[in-house]
């Protein structure tokens, strides 16, 4: 049973830190515990991090990234595809990281414990076992 447990953790943990990183990136956090607070400051700061592109597609890659990351959350929280969202979840946690690392130090990869969510994000794909999960309904459904 600890499985399940340990997996549906993992799972909310990390789509509840995807959904609290784009809830900033709207003013959705009050400004004293943001780390965007706007999406014009977020689009600045996907500049900070991508320096190799172009200005112009800046806002279109803070675009997919947040849209990204919300379809990750809502599929880990209601386990729909769980093991290709987590996938994609730490591929690009992972790919965050690396860009923070390069243009703004490891510290801060560090500090907001990116690697850790990424690592979270890998192990929840590895582990099996499904606990309240669509995919769990949707195969049984396809197997009669």
């Amino acid at each position: 049973m600890g499985k399940y447990f340990l997996k549906l953790f993992l799972r909310y943990s990390v789509a509840i830190g995807f959904l609290s990183a784009c809830a900033d990136r709207f003013g959705m956090w009050d400004a004293s515990l943001s780390a965007w607070g706007s999406w014009p400051s977020f689009v600045e700061y996907t500049g900070v991090l991508n320096p190799w592109m172009p200005e112009s597609v800046i806002p279109l890659v803070a675009a997919i990234v947040t849209s990204i990351e919300l379809i990750v959350a809502i599929c880990l929280i209601v386990g729909y595809k769980t093991e290709l969202a987590a996938k994609v979840g730490g591929v690009l946690l992972l790919v965050f990281a690396l860009s923070m690392a390069f243009t703004v130090g490891v510290k801060k990869v560090l500090d907001f414990s990116v690697l850790l969510a990424a690592g979270a994000s890998f192990a929840i794909g590895l582990i099996k076992e499904k606990y309240f999960e669509v995919d769990s309904v949707l195969s049984e459904r396809y197997r009669n």
